[in-house]
């Protein structure tokens, strides 16, 4: 059953589950700024914010008295992170017991909410796809909201979990060449982290006008190669003096375009990315070049 849209009186409290990761840390900063009570539940604050942990009396209590939960808290990373630790015993064991956890708790206080589910749900062959499909049923099954977000990019502190961008800026920096791990010709459509909370805060506030069936797909629709990235990168680093050399593998990527078989038009009407690539590039590239000023 959805749980329906209510009118708050003063601050709506907003949990987020995986506050820290890379969408929930952009998130967080993005909803106090906008003077939302946001409650942070991520297990780098502590043993108590375990959610592999069950029971777990903290996350029932944020549960218990949340107006609005956004479950982003998943054992995930960039592509490096999923091919080295995705088959693992660990990286499935605590994938299960989170969303169980989560999704117990989400029900027994009939709770609206999102689950950040991923375009890769329908990859078999993928543990994390895998996982993240057993997602979308736990929330179907309660009339959440499913969405999918593609490649969102935005400063990242876990490099050990980084995604492409600023992979490939941090290597541009502390090595000066950008190894890949493909040719490059594969295309991603990116997404500005500040444009991904834009699109969920909409979500969050026309819960109502939204099912757990609509295909509620985050992304920019612009498609951009792997290679065109890096290309970007090394333009705003000859920008700065600093030389850095694009070195592609001979493989190519399974995947080659994503499939995302839903037309613009429909995420148009309800929300509109604002940066594009090469602005949105420059903005994460200035704020990790103020880290290696300061080595």
């Amino acid at each position: 059953m959805i749980a329906e849209t209510v009118k708050y009186e003063g601050k709506k409290r907003v949990l987020i589950l995986g506050s820290s990761g890379q969408i929930g840390a952009h998130l967080t900063e993005y909803l106090k700024a906008k003077d939302y009570d946001v409650r942070e539940f991520d297990a780098v604050n502590g043993e108590h914010q375990d959610m592999t942990e069950i029971p777990n009396i903290e996350l029932h209590r944020n549960i218990m008295v949340a107006d609005f939960i956004f479950f982003l808290a998943f054992d995930v990373g960039g592509s490096h992170y999923l091919k080295k630790y995705q088959h693992t015993f660990n990286f499935i064991n605590n994938n299960t017991r989170v969303m169980a956890n989560a999704f117990t708790l989400i029900e027994k206080y009939n709770k609206p909410f999102v689950f950040a589910s991923s375009q890769m749900s329908n990859m078999s062959y993928s543990p994390y796809g895998v996982m993240k499909r057993v997602g979308e049923l736990y929330t179907k099954s309660l009339g959440g909201l499913i969405v999918k977000f593609w490649n969102v990019y935005g400063i990242e502190r876990d490099m050990e979990k980084a995604h492409v961008i600023t992979d490939f800026i941090r290597k541009g920096f502390e090595t000066g060449t950008i190894d890949m791990m493909t040719d490059g010709t594969e295309e991603r459509e990116f997404l500005y982290a500040e444009d991904c909370c834009e699109a969920l805060e909409t979500l969050m506030e026309q819960y109502s006008d939204f099912t757990s069936d609509d295909e509620l797909h985050i992304t920019s629709a612009v498609s951009t190669s792997i290679l065109e990235i890096a290309q970007q990168i090394q333009l705003y680093f000859g920008g700065i003096s600093k030389e850095v050399e694009i070195v592609p593998s001979s493989s190519k990527d399974e995947v080659q375009k994503d499939a995302r078989n839903i037309p613009d038009t429909y995420i148009r009407k309800w929300w509109k990315p604002k940066t594009n690539i090469t602005l949105g590039i420059g903005k994460v590239f200035e704020e990790m070049k103020k880290d290696y000023e300061n080595i």
